[in-house]
């Protein structure tokens, strides 16, 4: 899967700026654009049917988005050890 952009909601922003977590993010969303799905984990959510996908940006952090005409929206930033 390839994507021609990758967007960020304000939400996402501005909680990847107070976790202090935007380099992290950054090299997550590098790997993506360069298409190395793999190296963060990129996975379709159940149900399937919803079209949420998420991504690794650290071992604690998820980043869930959408594709839609080939741009990936992040739209939520979750914890994936807090359940």
């Amino acid at each position: 899967m390839e994507f021609k952009e990758i967007i960020e909601s304000e939400g996402v922003v501005r909680f990847l700026k107070r976790k202090q977590m935007i380099k992290s993010y950054l090299k997550a969303k590098y790997f993506l654009e360069k298409g190395f799905l793999q190296n963060v984990d990129f996975k379709i959510r159940q149900p399937k049917q919803a079209g949420i996908y998420y991504f690794r940006i650290n071992k604690q952090y998820r980043a869930l988005g959408k594709v839609e005409n080939g741009i990936l929206k992040v739209f939520e930033i979750s914890d994936h050890q807090n359940r």
